[in-house]
């Protein structure tokens, strides 16, 4: 009997002691769990991760930034510094006696070496504070930002306080989704495919529909990453291209971007705003594009990869005499892309045409006012500008940080619109050459041959 007892009480604590154990599994199944879960939910996602976007036409194609610095304890990045320099020797075949190349953003000069834009700045995103400055100096300051009329409304603003700032801006990250970001400041334009780093461009000319957008944005923006694949933003901003305001009202726009995979690009941007002198005038802008690269194989001496892109605008101004039906730009622009010996080499064959009639939009082939070509549009609102355009462009990469570029552009209008051989500017060609009723020598069409070299870190 007492043996049977002492059996029962050796069978309770061994039962005991395994449901004792049991819990002690469960128990640190459940912490475990709840770390795995903790992590996950620490864990930064990062948009578009493990996607090469490097090949896509508008994009910088760096892999490696070698201008970083980490905190040495964590590996956190801090800081990253960036450099940028382009420079061009740009023929054009008519040779303008004033040296100016016309209708082009990108290149200002002709006949010269020219230093088109020299960048430098650091960027962070350390403990979820965004950070950027960039400062630049160059050519293309004098074509684009110099240019913005609203600095003269008003006092306490002008162009020598801000031209030389490329990009500047202040946020926060949010860790929501795969990731939402606030930021005010300068910021690079998102209407239009191509970009204002001519290095991230598939040629250097850029296509038209591009050339006629804006470069760069004065507002605030909120990124938002709803999925692994898709980015939208929302902007609030000064206006078109400009550092302050024409009117009382703020512009907005929208910008999109999807890529189901690394193959794909599709966007879709919009802008809506009054950019007219003390006038109630709205102005709309879309464009889309579809980016793709149909072949892939990296290693290959031969062809290594292959893209299109195709980028579609649409505008128009309505409001004080202006309508959709008279005051409207369109146009679009179609590329393709061959790279070569592992990326190494690449050709690019592009076309593009437009139509934007009234010239709200379009560069003037002179600032001269007895200008035929002005006088022409102002005495008939019918006259449209068409152009249509097409570029060659050869590139050599031996790494990611330098760009060797030949390209051969081709252009047309419907009316004389480029430079010849008398040039725009005066008689002589110097600017401080007496007029009169002296003319521009606009033609119809244009040939030039442009060699490039831009490094970036």
């Amino acid at each position: 009997m007492l043996q049977h007892q002492k059996n029962m009480k050796n069978t309770i604590l061994v039962a005991i002691l395994l449901l004792s154990i049991k819990q002690i599994c469960i128990a640190q199944n459940t912490d475990n769990q709840q770390d795995t879960t903790k992590k996950e939910e620490t864990t930064t996602k990062v948009p578009f991760d493990g996607m090469d976007l490097t090949w896509i036409n508008g994009q910088n194609r760096q892999r490696n930034f070698p201008l970083v610095f980490s905190d040495k304890q964590t590996n956190e990045t801090i800081i990253t510094g960036v450099a940028y320099l382009d420079t061009y020797f740009n023929y054009n075949f008519a040779n303008p006696k004033d040296n100016t190349q016309t209708i082009s953003s990108t290149m200002g000069r002709t006949n010269e070496f020219t230093l088109n834009l020299a960048s430098v700045g650091i960027e962070t995103n350390y403990k979820n504070i965004i950070g950027r400055v960039w400062l630049q100096t160059g050519q293309m300051l004098e074509i684009v930002q110099k240019l913005d009329g609203t600095v003269g409304r008003g006092r306490n603003t002008s162009t020598e306080n801000l031209r030389f700032i490329r990009e500047a801006a202040a946020g926060y990250h949010f860790n929501k989704w795969y990731g939402i970001n606030i930021e005010a400041g300068i910021f690079m334009s998102y209407i239009g495919l191509e970009s204002y780093m001519l290095q991230e461009n598939w040629s250097y000319q850029r296509s038209m529909v591009c050339d006629f957008t804006p470069f760069y944005f004065s507002g605030a923006r909120i990124q938002a990453f709803p999925t692994k694949n898709f980015k939208t933003e929302l902007w609030l901003m000064n206006g078109w291209q400009t550092y302050n305001q024409w009117n009382t009202s703020l512009g907005i726009g929208s910008s999109n971007y999807y890529r189901p995979t690394e193959n794909i690009q599709l966007v879709a941007n919009f802008y809506y705003g009054k950019d007219s002198r003390n006038i109630d005038r709205i102005r709309f802008h879309h464009d889309n594009s579809i980016v793709a690269r149909y072949y892939k194989s990296k290693d290959s001496k031969g062809i290594s990869q292959a893209a299109f892109s195709l980028n579609t605008h649409y505008g128009f101004q309505s409001g004080a005499g202006a309508s959709p039906s008279n005051q409207y730009m369109t146009g679009t622009s179609l590329a393709n892309r061959i790279w070569f010996n592992q990326n190494k080499l690449a050709l690019t064959l592009r076309g593009d045409v437009l139509t934007n009639p009234s010239l709200y939009l379009a560069f003037s082939p002179s600032n001269v006012a007895n200008n035929d070509f002005n006088d022409a549009m102002a005495n008939d609102p019918k006259q449209q500008l068409n152009i249509g355009q097409f570029t060659a462009t050869f590139d050599i990469m031996p790494n990611d940080f330098v760009t060797f570029r030949i390209e051969y552009g081709y252009r047309s209008s419907n009316v004389p619109y480029f430079a010849g051989s008398g040039g725009t500017t005066s008689p002589d060609g110097w600017i401080d050459t007496p007029t009169n009723t002296w003319r521009p020598d606009l033609q119809k069409t244009e040939n030039r041959l442009t060699i490039a070299t831009s490094f970036r870190l």
